[in-house]
């Protein structure tokens, strides 16, 4: 197979220069159907230490949306697009597919053109589709995680024609597909920082443009009722499953942006909520150990606590994902109001709704304001591109 050079000139319009895009996705399509990684290399005459940044890809069509804005945006400032084959693809079950997995080996120092290998993306693709039970080109550009049915409930209920599971999965998605994947997709990971690893872990690879956690916490102020919301500004992490993979000296904040519209959508509603620290803790049942959590809720002075949403910041971090987090109070276990069977399905009942619509008239601004994606320049290094970064 040929390679696939495309340029544009000083007068092209935006209608020519997006067939060229939809040019070279087809043909990253068409070298992948043949048994091989489509390789990008990306021409940039204004870097003088990096003029040229390269990266393989796979199954490119499962992310043409990212792959199609980013080659605009590239080719718009100036740069020149190489397509061409590079290796034969490595079946995943062939036991030398784990030589290219081990994020140990990540070399944050060497100018890449995406984040992650060949290799990874094929295999995170193909367990998006086993734990969702959905494909990954059903995933948008808004991803949305509860630990809840309830939420699940409502988001069918708001929108109909979603794509739903097609199996029982383990960690069910639905997709309310909008064109230019602008929609929202919702997850149901479950409860416990596990889960909440893995699905980030694969989520990673689509670059989606937001990721927000959605969940019930426990209030751990006086000041706090049962259906109040809590914004997260900073986690705890006493999660520990990425404490081997980052330090815990590395600061973990949500993305602004996001928050402020977060807080917006909060007011809008009337509601009542609380911007504070969450302290995320791999112990389901963590009051049997009280002593010891308690010091730690008091020194970090959290302000709710859960299971999942320091792990998903963690890994937005890592992997240089926009995310925040939007919790309700389901409980006040520090005040003598656990969360008992009868008064726990009052709650969810007066809550769900509610806590979905801010999520999304929040997202349904920012799209608005940043068609484009949100900045990301805060949570990615100044050597790393990733695709349409302006960096030298």
């Amino acid at each position: 197979m040929d390679i696939l050079h495309i340029t544009i000139a000083d007068k092209t319009n935006s209608k020519e220069i997006e067939n060229k895009v939809s040019e070279a996705c087809e043909y990253m399509d068409k070298i992948y159907a043949a048994g091989y990684y489509p390789k990008v290399e990306v021409v940039r005459n204004w870097s003088e230490h990096n003029p040229v940044i390269d990266g393989e890809f796979a199954k490119p069509s499962a992310y043409h949306w990212y792959l199609k804005r980013e080659f605009k945006k590239l080719l718009e400032m100036g740069a020149e697009l190489r397509i061409l084959p590079s290796r034969k693809v490595v079946p995943l079950n062939d036991p030398d597919l784990l030589d290219s997995l081990d994020e140990d080996e990540w070399d944050f120092t060497q100018k890449k053109l995406f984040l992650f290998k060949a290799e990874r993306i094929d295999l995170s693709l193909d367990r998006l589709a086993h734990y969702t039970g959905t494909k990954p080109e059903d995933f948008q550009r808004f991803i949305l995680f509860t630990n809840y049915d309830m939420h699940v409930d409502v988001f069918k209920e708001k929108f109909p024609d979603c794509v739903q599971p097609n199996r029982k999965v383990q960690m069910p998605a639905y997709h309310h597909k909008l064109p230019h994947n602008l929609g929202f997709s919702l997850i149901n990971i479950g409860v416990g920082p596990s889960n909440a690893k893995t699905i980030t872990d694969h989520i990673g690879v689509l670059r989606p443009d937001a990721m927000i956690m959605v969940g019930h916490c426990g209030g751990l102020r006086n000041h706090q009722e049962i259906g109040d919301f809590v914004l997260a500004n900073g986690y705890m992490r006493a999660d520990h499953i990425l404490d081997e993979i980052l330090p815990k000296s590395v600061p973990i904040v949500p993305n602004h942006l996001l928050n402020i519209y977060l807080e917006d959508a909060l007011k809008s509603y009337e509601m009542n909520y609380r911007i504070g620290t969450v302290y995320t803790t791999d112990n389901r049942n963590w009051e049997f150990a009280k002593k010891r959590t308690i010091y730690e809720i008091h020194t970090s002075r959290s302000a709710a606590v859960d299971m999942e949403s320091a792990t998903v910041a963690t890994n937005g971090f890592r992997y240089r994902i926009p995310n925040a987090t939007l919790l309700c109070v389901s409980d006040k276990p520090l005040h003598g109001k656990p969360k008992l069977s009868d008064s726990a399905q009052s709650f969810y009942q007066n809550s769900k709704e509610k806590h979905l619509e801010i999520v999304i008239e929040a997202i349904n601004t920012i799209k608005k304001t940043y068609p484009s994606g949100l900045p990301n320049a805060s949570i990615r290094a100044t050597n790393e591109p990733l695709m349409g970064g302006t960096a030298d």
